[in-house]
Formats: C-alpha cells, sequence, structure tokens
C-alpha cells in the first residue's frame, strides 16, 4: 500500500508536469482560418488571374484567325466577369464563415 505523503506529492508531481507541458503546447494555428489581408490577396489574385487567362485565349484566337483585336477584347472582358464571380464567391465564403463564427460564440 502507498503511503499518503508519497501519494501526495506524485499528485503534485503530476500537476507541475501539466503545468509544465501547457506552456510548452503549440500556439493554434493561423492557417486554417483566412486574415484579412490573406482574403484580401487571394480575392486580388482570383481577379487578375481571371483577366490574364481572358488575355492568353483571346490573343491565341485573334493570332489563330488572324483578327487581332475581336477576340483579345472579348476575352478580356470575359476573363473580368469571371474573375469578379470568383471574388464575389470568396466574399460570399468568408461571410459565411464569418457569421457562423460570431454565432458558435454567440452560443457558447
Amino acid at each position: 500500500m502507498a503511503d499518503p505523503a508519497e501519494t501526495e506529492r506524485l499528485k503534485q508531481l503530476e500537476a507541475r508536469i501539466a503545468a509544465a507541458k501547457k506552456t510548452q503546447e503549440p500556439a493554434p494555428r493561423m492557417d486554417e482560418h483566412y486574415s484579412g489581408a490573406q482574403l484580401a490577396w487571394r480575392m486580388v489574385i482570383e481577379l487578375v488571374a481571371g483577366i490574364l487567362i481572358g488575355f492568353g485565349i483571346g490573343y491565341g484566337l485573334d493570332a489563330l484567325f488572324g483578327t487581332m483585336p475581336i477576340f483579345l477584347v472579348l476575352f478580356i472582358l470575359l476573363g473580368f466577369v469571371a474573375g469578379v464571380k470568383t471574388m464575389m464567391r470568396t466574399a460570399h465564403e468568408a461571410q459565411t464563415e464569418a457569421s457562423a463564427k460570431a454565432a458558435r460564440e454567440e452560443k457558447g
């Protein structure tokens, strides 16, 4: 049978170990949640990517058919519209995530 003094010492040691482990825990990761700057850069990249893809397709078609400004202008505009649509979808996702987080904090 264990001595009550030793049992108390073991409990104190376990509490000190737990406290030491708690100080060594890594900070929560921010990768999973977008900050405002990350979200803004994502939206800018989506817009620019849409325009560049439209430029590439338009320029390629114009070079292929020999009609220089027609397809270039058309596909740049289509790329812009696609980029804006993608940005709006991203903004909607961020808004939905923020409202869900606020509801969880309010609830719990």
